[in-house]
C-alpha cells in the first residue's frame, strides 16, 4: 500500500430491486450481498470493501427504499436505509436507464438536504434497446438535483465498474486504510451464512416466497474441516410454513442443498446445514419481534 492513500465511505441507495446489491458484489469482485429477483433482498445494513493500492472505499448497500410499507419490518429496513446517508463521504443513488417513477422520487427528496455529494448512477444501459432515448433520460435526471456526476452503466454486464471505482475514489478524503487488505466485508460469517440461505429460498420459490420470511443462525460450530449449521427459517403464518418446506420436505431439500454448497464455496470448508421451519405469529407487524429476529430497533 503507497504512502499517500485515500479512505471512505460510499452509500449505495435507490428503490427496491434497481442493481444495488448486483453493483455492491461486482465491485467488491466477490458475494457480500445477496441477490434475487425479489424485491427487498436485501434487508440490512451490508458492507463491501474495495482495497487498491491507491486506498479502501467502504460500501454501504442499503435496503431498498419504498412507500406503503406499513408493518414494522419495513419501517425498520427504510430507517436502516435512511441511517447509510449519515456520515459519508460520497452517496451513490441508482436509477434504471429509462425509468424513475414515484420510488425513486421517494429517494430523491430524502438526498435534498446531505452534506454528502450525490452521484446519479443510471444502471442498466444494455435494456435500453433504443440508445437515442438514453441522452433525453439523463438531461431530464440532470434538473431534478444538483448531482456531482451522472454516471451511465451496466453492473449486470460489468460495464463501467472500473470508471465508477475511480471516480468515487476522486471523491475520498487522504487518509490510511481502515480494514485489513484482504477483508471484504464487515460481516460476521454466521450473518452471511443466514443471508446466503434466505437468498436460496428467494431464488427457489420467486413469487410464491413468503415476504414475511426470515433466516436465523442458532448453531454454528466450527473445526478445521467442517462447519456444523443449524438455522430456523421463520415465517408469519402456519400456512406459509407448507411453501417453505414443499411436498414431502422437497423444496426445503433443495434449498439446503443450495445453501450449503454456497457456505461452502465461502468458507471453503465442509459444511452440515440443518434446516427447520417454524411459526413467528406475525413478526413483521410488531416492533420487539423484528429486534428479536436480527433487526435493530430504532433508538
Amino acid at each position: 500500500m503507497s504512502q499517500s492513500t485515500r479512505f471512505g465511505n460510499v452509500a449505495i441507495v435507490g428503490r427496491p430491486n434497481v442493481g444495488k446489491s448486483t453493483l455492491v458484489n461486482r465491485l467488491v469482485g466477490q458475494k457480500v450481498s445477496i441477490t434475487a429477483p425479489k424485491p427487498q433482498t436485501t434487508r440490512h445494513r451490508i458492507t463491501g470493501i474495495i482495497t487498491e493500492e491507491r486506498g479502501q472505499i467502504v460500501l454501504i448497500d442499503t435496503p431498498g427504499l419504498h412507500e406503503g410499507g406499513r408493518d414494522a419490518l419495513n419501517r425498520q429496513l427504510n430507517r436502516t436505509a435512511r441511517s447509510a446517508l449519515e456520515g459519508v463521504d460520497l452517496i451513490v443513488f441508482m436509477v434504471q436507464a429509462g425509468q424513475f417513477g414515484a420510488e425513486d422520487e421517494t429517494v430523491l427528496r430524502l438526498l435534498q438536504h446531505v452534506e454528502a455529494p450525490v452521484v446519479l448512477v443510471v444502471n442498466k444501459v444494455d435494456l435500453v434497446n433504443d440508445k437515442t432515448e438514453l441522452l433525453p433520460f439523463l438531461a431530464q435526471m440532470g434538473e431534478k438535483h444538483d448531482f456531482a456526476e451522472i454516471y451511465p452503466m451496466s453492473a449486470r454486464r460489468r460495464r463501467g465498474l472500473e470508471g465508477l471505482v475511480d471516480l468515487m475514489f476522486s471523491y475520498l478524503p487522504e487518509g490510511p486504510i481502515g480494514y485489513d487488505e484482504d477483508q471484504v466485508t464487515t460481516a460476521p460469517v454466521r450473518f452471511m451464512a443466514a443471508e446466503i440461505i434466505r437468498e436460496k429460498l428467494a431464488r427457489s420459490l420467486h413469487d410464491e416466497l413468503p415476504y414475511q420470511t426470515t433466516v436465523m443462525i442458532e448453531r454454528f460450530e466450527e473445526t478445521d474441516r467442517l462447519v456444523t449449521i443449524g438455522a430456523v427459517i421463520y415465517v408469519a403464518r402456519a400456512g406459509q410454513k407448507g411453501i417453505v418446506i414443499g411436498n414431502r420436505g422437497s423444496r426445503l431439500k433443495i434449498v439446503g442443498q443450495q445453501a450449503r454448497e454456497a457456505i461452502e464455496h465461502l468458507l471453503e470448508k465442509r459444511v452440515m446445514l440443518d434446516l427447520w421451519v417454524k411459526v413467528a405469529d406475525d413478526w413483521a407487524d410488531d416492533e420487539r419481534s423484528v429486534a428479536s429476529l436480527g433487526y435493530q430497533l430504532p433508538e
